[in-house]
């Protein structure tokens, strides 16, 4: 007779809820020679060190619905005032460029054709949105709110929907540009060609997916800040959506006072990635459906929490974490039905990637069972946002810990590059 393994993870599970149990009435909730804290890190693995957090900055709320945060002393207001250059008010050249591979992509393409037209003082060019597959392109009002974008860069760069008739894009010479493209880069590599060339057109590409502060980001930097947290708005179709869809998972929330998790878990890349220990000890680059259940009921969340996941469709190997936590939905189930056949069965996965940024940004809690740029700028729009709820999954040997334990390096030592453009009122 095959063994289930769903029937054997319970019986673990239930096992462990009266250790728990037992713990909880001594006060010991884990044993910290056994933690491992794994959190944000150098391309695709997190980093493996344990987690700080800082006084004042979250505290877990608790109770018999799970250990939610509440947001301490988080309100924060944006300190970058940016203006335009002097060269921007007399030069005649364009800067062009695309947004790929999504919309947490698209957060730092933005920021650097920004960033490079704003220091030529060139007009940037509104950018088409492209697909992995050939042919798959859309216009940027598709998913994006056009007019608002070049009303909030106003005054900073000048920005235009369409290139001139006689300028053609075959003729212009394309310029790599390392994300978060330095001063020196655009002085050495950029202005030089943009001189002889008159046009150019961007290309950005990810030495590394990380973002914290670096020595260099110890000024605001108020032509990137305002780009990448003040520009990009969904346009009003899409933001509907979204709002429709959030305010469906806090109606299903409503035992747990209309709060959930979202979390950022895709079958296809688990399969894709090298889930095993790496380098650092006890460091996991990607965590699978059963790993997270684990992970949340040993931090203390309910069986009764919400919980959305990134996955497109669902798929088998997650009945595993639906069992233990029934109220855990994909977008098929919670968008409008009116919806469906423009955003979820039209086979554009694009459309589907922002919904699930955007959803991921406005979640009470976000475990990104993933690493990678998702995760980082999905932080980035989550401090922005007065969100600093953010879970790093482990591997936690013991059979509880706090979950205060897990909160996201990126939050928990304020070193994400969000920090240098906000500041507490």
């Amino acid at each position: 007779m095959g063994v289930d393994l769903r029937q054997v993870v319970a019986g673990i599970l239930t096992i462990t809820m009266f250790v728990m149990l037992g713990q909880m009435i001594h006060r010991d909730y884990f044993d910290p020679s056994q933690e491992k804290f794994p959190g944000e890190g150098h391309d695709i693995e997190f980093e493996g060190s344990k987690v700080a957090v800082q006084e004042g900055l979250v505290r877990s709320v608790g109770g018999s619905n799970g250990p939610w945060m509440e947001d301490i002393n988080n309100e924060l207001k944006p300190c970058w005032e940016a203006s335009m250059s002097d060269e921007a008010a007399s030069s005649k050249g364009y800067v062009t460029f695309s947004l790929t591979n999504g919309p947490e992509y698209h957060v730092s393409q933005i920021t650097d054709a920004v960033r490079v037209a704003n220091r030529l003082g060139a007009t940037l060019v509104l950018p088409d949105i492209r697909g992995r597959k050939p042919g798959d392109e859309r216009n940027f009002e598709d998913i994006y709110n056009a007019d608002k974008f070049i009303r909030n860069l106003e005054g900073v760069v000048k920005v235009v929907k369409q290139l001139p008739e006689e300028i053609s894009l075959r003729n212009m010479a394309i310029v790599k540009v390392p994300a978060r493209v330095s001063e020196d880069y655009i002085k050495e590599n950029i202005i030089p060609v943009f001189k002889s060339k008159g046009n150019i057109r961007v290309a950005t590409y990810f030495p590394s997916v990380n973002m914290r502060k670096s020595s260099q980001d110890g000024e605001t930097d108020p032509v990137a800040c305002l780009a990448m947290f003040g520009s990009l708005e969904l346009q009003p179709e899409m933001n509907k959506v979204v709002d429709s869809m959030v305010e469906r998972l806090k109606t299903l929330s409503r035992k747990s006072g209309g709060r959930f998790i979202a979390i950022d878990l895709r079958v296809d890349i688990l399969e894709k990635k090298n889930c095993h220990e790496t380098a650092v000890a006890g460091s996991k680059s990607c965590y699978d459906a059963q790993e997270i259940a684990l992970f949340l009921r040993k931090v203390g969340f309910n069986t009764d929490t919400t919980i959305y996941l990134t996955q497109p469709r669902w798929d088998s190997s997650l009945n595993i974490l639906k069992d233990i936590f029934p109220k855990t939905y994909t977008k098929e189930t919670i968008m409008p039905a009116d919806k469906k056949s423009k955003y979820l069965e039209s086979k554009d996965s694009e459309y589907e990637k922002v919904i699930d940024f955007y959803i991921s940004s406005r979640s009470d809690v976000f475990v990104p069972a993933i690493s990678g740029l998702f995760y980082a700028n999905t932080v980035g729009k989550r401090i922005a946002l007065g969100k600093p709820q953010v879970l790093v999954p482990a591997e936690i040997t013991g059979t509880s810990a706090l979950a205060t334990d897990f909160v996201s390096p990126y939050i928990s030592k304020k070193n994400h590059l969000a920090y240098s453009c906000f500041c507490p009122i």
